[in-house]
Parts: C-alpha cells; sequence; structure tokens
C-alpha cells in the first residue's frame, strides 16, 4: 500500500503541475479553460467543481489528466464547437507563437520542477551519488552474460566513448548506451564493444547487476535451507578461508572456482568462533553450494556534496539536462529491436513496484525529479496526442503558413489516441501480468 501511494502522490504531483503549464500559459493568452483534470474522467468525475470559467475535477482513471481549451481538438475530442464561429478567447484564433507556447508550457513546467527539486536537495540533503572511482578500487566482477560479452573479473572502466563517468550507477547504464568501452586490464588498456545482441543478453537475463564492485568475499550471509551447504553443516557468520586448500582474495574467485567443479565433491575451510573447520560439501549441476556471502552496502561508497545556493543551481539545471539526454539515450536503444529494450518498458504499475515499501522523501523527490524529465522527454515526442505532435503541426504552419484542416486535425488525434492508449495497454497488461504471475505462481 505504501508503494501505491507514493507513485499516485508522484503522478499527482506531475500531472497536475503539467497541466498546470498548459493553464497558466493559455491564461496568459487569454485563452478560456473549460476544464482542469487530475487524471481521466471518461464517462464520469470522482469529485468537480466549476470556479469561474473552469471545472476542476478529478477523474476516475488514472491515466494522466488535462485541461480542455476552448476551440481545441485534444483529449476531450470534442469537435462540434469547432464547427461553430471561431471566438476571440479561443485557441484557435491566437497566432501559432501563443499556441507553440501554450503547448509546450507543460514540458517547460516538468524540466522547471527537475531544476527547482534538485537545487533544494543540494543545498539540503546535498548531491549523492556512488563514486565509480571509489567502487573500483579493487576492481570490478562481471556476471556471466558480461563476461561472455568481453569484460573479466578485475577490469577498472577507464572510459566509455572518450567519458569517465564518476557516478557508478550512470557509468553501467553509459555502457548499454555505448559504442566503446576502454577498460584497465592489467594495467593495460582493452577496448570493448557491445552488439545489440550482448546488450540485449545483459538487459534480459542480469540487468544493472551485471557489474558490481569486486569485494572481498568470505563471510557467509545466508544459507539456503535444504541445500548442500546446509547438509555440509556451513552456517550464517562463516567465513570462508578455503576450498580443497586453495585460497581466494575476492567472491568472484571463489565463485569461478567451484563453477569449475560441477557434481563435485569439496573440502571447504572456514573459521567459526575462531576455530577452523573443514567442512565436505558437494556442488549442484552448475558448481554451486546454495549459499550467500554477505554483500557490499553501496551506502560505503557513497560520496556526499552539499553545495551552496549558488552552486546548487547550476549543478541542479546540469542534472536535468544530463537525465534529458539519458532519455534520448534510452528511447534510441528501445527503438534497435535487437536489444530487447522495449521490454523493460513499464507503466505506473510496473514503477510502484520498484519503489522502496516505506516512506522516504528523500528518495520521492528524487524520484519525482527523475520521472518530471522523463514526462517532459515522452510529451516532446512528435506522436499526434501529446504536446510534440500538436507543436510539431504548429511549428510546420508557422514555417509554412498553413493550416491543418478541422476534420484532418480530429483524425490524426484519433489516431494519436488509439497508439498511445494501445501502447498504454500492452505496458500495462505486462505488468499486471507479472503482479499476478509474482503473487501467485512462485
Amino acid at each position: 500500500m505504501i508503494q501505491l501511494a507514493q507513485i499516485i502522490f508522484i503522478l499527482s504531483v506531475l500531472v497536475i503541475l503539467h497541466e498546470f503549464g498548459h493553464y497558466i500559459t493559455a491564461k496568459w493568452f487569454k485563452v478560456r479553460v473549460e476544464k482542469f483534470y487530475l487524471f481521466m474522467d471518461a464517462g464520469f468525475s470522482l469529485v468537480k467543481k466549476k470556479i469561474g470559467e473552469t471545472e476542476w475535477g478529478i477523474g476516475w482513471l488514472p491515466l494522466g489528466g488535462y485541461v480542455k481549451l476552448s476551440g481545441m481538438i485534444d483529449e476531450s475530442m470534442d469537435t462540434e464547437q469547432m464547427k461553430q464561429e471561431a471566438q476571440p478567447w479561443e485557441f484557435r484564433s491566437k497566432p501559432a507563437w501563443q499556441r507553440l507556447i501554450i503547448m509546450l508550457g507543460g514540458i517547460i513546467v516538468n524540466i522547471l520542477l527537475a531544476w527547482v527539486i534538485y537545487t533544494v536537495m543540494y543545498t539540503t540533503v546535498g548531491k549523492k551519488y556512488v563514486a565509480t572511482e571509489i567502487i573500483q578500487k579493487e576492481g570490478l566482477a562481471f556476471g556471466e552474460v558480461g563476461q561472455k560479452a568481453g569484460f573479466q573479473n578485475g577490469d577498472k572502466i577507464v572510459s566509455v566513448d572518450g567519458k569517465f563517468q564518476e557516478n557508478f550507477n550512470r557509468m553501467v547504464m553509459d555502457i548499454l548506451f555505448s559504442e566503446e568501452v576502454v577498460v584497465d586490464r592489467n594495467g593495460e588498456q582493452v577496448k570493448l564493444n557491445l552488439t545489440d545482441e550482448q546488450i540485449g543478453e545483459i538487459l534480459d537475463k542480469e540487468g544493472r547487476s551485471f557489474i558490481e564492485p569486486r569485494f572481498h568475499g568470505s563471510s557467509v550471509d545466508s544459507v539456503l535451507i535444504g541445500s548442500q551447504a546446509a547438509k555440509a553443516g556451513l552456517v550464517k557468520g562463516d567465513s570462508i578461508v578455503a576450498v580443497n586448500g586453495q585460497k581466494f582474495k575476492f567472491k568472484d574467485e571463489f565463485t569461478s572456482f567451484l563453477s569449475q567443479h560441477k557434481n563435485d565433491s569439496v573440502s571447504i575451510a572456514v573459521i567459526r568462533n575462531n576455530n577452523e573447520k573443514i567442512l565436505k560439501a558437494k556442488t549442484d549441476s552448475v558448481g554451486k553450494l546454495g549459499f550467500l556471502f554477505k554483500s557490499f552496502i553501496k551506502d560505503d561508497f557513497i560520496v556526499e556534496n552539499k553545495m551552496s545556493v549558488f552552486e546548487a543551481i547550476p549543478a541542479a539545471i546540469k542534472e536535468s539536462w544530463s537525465l534529458l539526454v539519458y532519455n534520448v539515450k534510452s528511447f534510441k536503444l528501445i527503438l534497435r529491436p535487437a536489444t530487447g529494450a522495449y521490454k523493460q518498458v513499464k507503466s505506473p504499475v510496473g514503477i510502484a513496484r520498484a519503489l522502496p515499501d516505506t516512506w522516504n522523501w528523500e528518495y520521492i523527490w528524487n524520484f519525482t525529479a527523475l520521472f518530471s524529465i522523463g514526462l517532459a522527454f515522452m510529451n516532446l515526442l512528435p506522436i499526434p496526442g501529446l504536446d510534440g505532435g500538436h507543436a510539431l503541426f504548429t511549428i510546420v504552419e508557422m514555417i509554412t503558413g498553413k493550416t491543418l484542416s478541422d476534420k484532418a486535425a480530429g483524425y490524426v488525434q484519433t489516431a494519436g489516441m488509439i497508439i498511445l492508449l494501445t501502447l498504454m495497454a500492452l505496458t500495462f497488461g505486462k505488468d499486471i501480468f507479472q503482479l499476478v504471475a509474482d503473487k501467485f505462481f512462485q
């Protein structure tokens, strides 16, 4: 329920402020706003009240929101008023440049919101990120798919497309968007070029966890009930010293050694209560025993940079721009079918499941800023039904001097809404199915 409450709060903030961007610019140019709705009121609304010329309300369908402007074919698909003579207060009566500003008003507010949130965050709790330089001090460890793509345990990332990324989480994303990755391998620089198929396999099987810091792994955190490790007598808190007499410095060295001894008997030396014990165990068909090492804690690698207001403002602008660029790169990745990135697109249901199950204002506001830039980018896309689609037709009109007929505009808007609703149905359906499957089939 807390995850649901968080996503509703975040969506409400974003939708209200986005639509307010359209509302305030429309009022600025003296366009009549007939409706202002949070969520869609298809058929009926939960709450509504008319104040002045505008009906304010909350719809029952949590799919965004809208403002209905007089003299415009929009989500309401109201074409009747378009058959009447144009009035001075209508959207269609205003110059193209004014209509363009009104269409971009929501996007502008979304970008400004992210800027304001980051400015406040940087001056209060500081800019926080997991430092690449610190986290890869001992080198990096890669999953099976990452190693197939050419990475090796112990590699250190030197650059991605010619740049060093100080934020570790961003660096992982950069690698998935990259054309060239340079790693330091035992003092030698090695260049790697990931194919779309390799990127797709990483996204499908390992995600961001395909790359982790290489750390000293010896302490057992948990043992699976009924596993070979449990049968051998391994318990939480044991420190593994050696296997078959061979000592290991890093966790990945241990797992790599076991993977070469599938369905094999091994001798494990552990330290328990300051005493060494020798345990006999047998690996399974993939070379595992059924226990987990104590994991590294990312908080240990976090850098906190608290700023003054004068430092925070440009840093917040830079961060907002950086996120917009990441959205562009993500979209380009989605358009490359071989990567399978389109399978990772999530609806609000999927996003809510990824949110923490405790209320954390710092996380919520950071996520709101991130989501706000994503909403701005999505609405910039030149798709009929989105702000970018309306803006595109207005720009074409400004260049050519020709206006799209009301009939054609109606067809375009209908086509756009069908496309958007189909995409929403697919993403919602995928995430709802996954939710049900996780609840009842595992």
